[in-house]
């Protein structure tokens, strides 16, 4: 009874921490991020914290807009634990999103490690997110000023500038390093690209088509 006892225990607290999907909690109140180390724990190492500065928990140029005039005529400022040491092991960024007007994008893309949540400052955006298998719900709607909405992690999906005038959006995201796979230049744009017959066969293309779109220039968002 007793082995039994502690099987199921073991196999609840499995289950338990499988469950969890996002950043660890950290054991410290902070730890700041150094490089000068050779060795790599889960990417970055820590600063003695009688070393801390406050440059170490500080970044300057939020305010600021980013480029828009290149496609997909949008930008992203992203501030994660490579920009603030200091936000290392405390799963957390932020990032700014600047759109052009009537058109500017962010197409659709992932955070494999974060859910976003996203505050319009600006403009009116049309946003959305896909759910997966079996329903591949899209789930979208507009935003204006002052709206939030919710991309959980994983999940693909895309902000959209309908208005005439530039859009401003901050995001916030649970990782301090969220990553970004966008969708089309993860298919159409990898490094040693995938062979065209998948590529035909998957999107009931022509080759001619596919090898067009794979010669297109696949911006970094």
């Amino acid at each position: 009874m007793t082995f039994y006892l502690l099987f199921i225990f073991v196999l609840l607290a499995l289950v338990s921490s499988l469950a969890i999907a996002s950043d660890p909690s950290p054991l410290h109140n902070f730890c700041v991020a150094t490089k000068k180390s050779q060795l790599l724990v889960n990417g970055l190492t820590c600063k003695d914290p009688d070393n801390v500065n406050p440059e170490d928990f500080f970044f300057a140029g939020l305010d600021k807009s980013g480029n828009r005039r290149n496609y997909p005529w949008s930008n992203m400022t992203i501030v994660n634990a490579h920009i603030i040491p200091g936000l290392h092991t405390l799963g957390i960024s932020i990032a700014r999103l600047d759109f052009a007007p009537n058109g500017g994008l962010n197409p659709p893309h992932t955070h494999p490690r974060a859910t976003e949540v996203l505050a319009v400052m600006q403009g009116s955006l049309y946003v959305g997110f896909v759910t997966t298998a079996p329903n591949f719900k899209l789930v979208a709607t507009i935003l204006n000023k002052g709206d939030v909405f919710v991309f959980p992690e994983g999940l693909v999906h895309f902000q959209y500038n309908i208005g005439r005038t530039p859009a401003i959006a901050y995001a916030y995201l649970s990782s301090q390093n969220p990553d970004v796979v966008p969708v089309a230049k993860t298919v159409f744009g990898s490094n040693q690209p995938i062979s065209d017959d998948v590529l035909e066969n998957t999107f009931h293309l022509n080759m001619e088509t596919v090898e067009r779109l794979e010669d297109l220039f696949w911006s970094s968002n």
